[in-house]
């Protein structure tokens, strides 16, 4: 019987914190990146003896008035919401230049400006996103992804999670602080972290909105266009259906950038490999959220709807359903989370004309896994199909290939391909 891990009582580990646990200790600053909500200010915190809220006035005008009395703080200090006195990057920057040994700083917050100094070199960026599956489920034992990229994965194991777990997963949403939540509240809980979004992130970062309607609109077609390589016009056309004034894309462009920065779209790069054995690849991204609660929310689809078939009342063309898109997202965020634990980037494959697509193209430094993702809980030949071809396209660089499904039992098929419920993947 399948049962999630609850994160309303003590801290509940994550999968970052063994990236912390092994570059802390050489790194003297790193900055916790993604969006708001995802738990990076309670993962940091357990690690610093200093902590500096600067959402906190009295603490905020501190700082401001000089941010080099984190000089003298007994370390490690975390700065949250450091975008509040942008001038922190720089007094980090310049203390880690006087002192550059190991775990000096955290920094963590969610929108980040323009006047801000990058810090390269100096702070080193650390990706946080929402809940993966298996932090979720609390699996720990499974099928190793770190495995499936040194090219000695022996896919075996039962999944208790059905059809319907996966789906009330993609609803529950990947934000700890909502995990107890359920029915109405969670809902309103969802609608108010938009609602900010709109009303008090993207103004805080320097953009003011005119139109908050047309921001929460266009966020709606962005949501409809979910696992799809659509165009910009086509996604505004999904969020003005009806409307015979549509936004101008100079209109629109910057809240996309801005959204992008916030870690609210995610999308995921197309995989253009250095050395291109293959033609006419597409450089679109395929359209992710940071979560796909927030997609379900925004479309107002919740499990049972998902489940008979329902789609966005401004649905962009796809091949497949709406939950078949919600499922990919769930498996692209988890899959992202594991491979940066195991040093990995993940990108998707798709030839001009979509003849040949693969969902995921996860590359290390032995070569990459393909990866394919299946709302089903069976895979037949044509499932494979893509996964095959491109086994005979690069085969040198091909350590594995993929199907995650929504089936019982991971095996590996007669044709070398591995297929594994996504409940059991790893890091």
């Amino acid at each position: 019987m399948y049962r999630a891990v609850s994160f309303a009582g003590p801290y509940v580990r994550r999968v970052v914190d063994d990236d912390l646990d092994e570059l802390f200790p050489q790194l003297p600053a790193i900055l916790l990146d993604g969006p708001k909500g995802v738990g990076k200010t309670e993962t940091a915190a357990r690690r610093c003896h200093t902590i500096r809220r600067l959402d906190v006035g009295p603490e905020r005008a501190v700082v401001a008035a000089d941010p080099f009395v984190l000089r003298d703080d007994p370390r490690p200090v975390l700065v949250d919401e450091w975008q509040r006195v942008p001038e922190v990057l720089d007094a980090v920057r310049r203390l880690v230049d006087e002192d550059p040994s190991g775990r000096r700083f955290l920094l963590t917050g969610s929108a980040p400006t323009g006047a801000t100094h990058s810090g390269a070199g100096r702070i080193t960026t650390v990706s946080m996103r929402p809940l993966a599956l298996s932090e979720r489920t609390g699996t720990t034992s499974g099928v190793s992804l770190g495995a499936l990229l040194g090219g000695d994965a022996e896919p075996h194991g039962r999944c208790p999670l059905t059809l319907r777990d996966y789906t009330d997963e993609i609803v529950a949403s990947g934000f700890p602080g909502m995990r107890h939540l359920t029915g109405r509240a969670l809902g309103a809980q969802l609608d108010s972290y938009l609602q900010r979004i709109v009303d008090h992130d993207i103004p805080e970062a320097g953009l003011h909105v005119r139109h908050p309607a047309t921001v929460s609109a266009w966020l709606r077609g962005y949501a409809a266009a979910i696992g799809t390589t659509a165009s910009w016009e086509k996604i505004r056309d999904a969020a003005t259906a009806g409307a015979g004034d549509k936004p101008a894309k100079t209109t629109t462009l910057p809240y996309i950038e801005l959204l992008t920065t916030l870690r609210i779209l995610d999308p995921l790069p197309a995989w253009l490999p250095t050395h291109n054995h293959l033609s006419a690849l597409t450089e679109a991204p395929k359209h992710h959220l940071a979560d796909p609660s927030l997609a379900a929310r925004l479309v107002r689809l919740g499990a049972t709807a998902l489940l008979a078939g329902a789609c966005p009342d401004a649905p962009v063309p796809r091949d497949g359903t709406y939950l078949g898109a919600l499922f990919e997202s769930l498996a692209v965020l988890s899959v992202r989370t594991l491979a940066q634990r195991c040093d990995a980037r993940v990108h998707h494959l798709r030839t001009r004309g979509g003849r040949h697509e693969v969902d995921m193209i996860v590359e290390g430094e032995g070569g990459f896994v393909g990866i394919e993702v299946k709302l089903s809980a069976t895979v037949d030949d044509r499932d494979v199909a893509h996964l095959r071809w491109l086994r005979q396209q690069i085969p040198g660089q091909c350590v594995d290939l993929v199907v995650l499904t929504t089936g019982p039992e991971a095996y590996r098929r007669k044709d070398g391909v591995a297929v594994i419920p996504l409940g059991l993947l790893v890091s």
